[in-house]
């Protein structure tokens, strides 16, 4: 039962953040092997000068044992 919970800045339209979830939700199902009713997918949306505190340190800098895709940027 994946759940995958995509965060980005503000300012997507529903529109995207749908097509965001369905190319997710794709990626998923071709590569665990699962169907696409066990998937679910959350999108989380946080202001450019947010992302720093609420997002890389906490998710990035301070879990990389969880982390399989690092970033090529610094933190903002």
């Amino acid at each position: 039962m994946p759940h995958v919970i995509v965060k980005l800045y503000a300012g997507r339209s529903d529109q995207q953040k749908a097509r965001i979830a369905e190319e997710v939700t794709k990626a998923i199902v071709a590569s665990a092997g699962c169907g696409e009713a066990a998937v679910s997918v959350s999108i989380e949306e946080f202001a450019p000068e947010d992302w720093g505190e609420q997002v890389y340190r906490p998710d990035i800098l301070e879990r990389p044992d969880t982390l399989y895709k690092k970033p090529g940027y610094s933190p903002p």
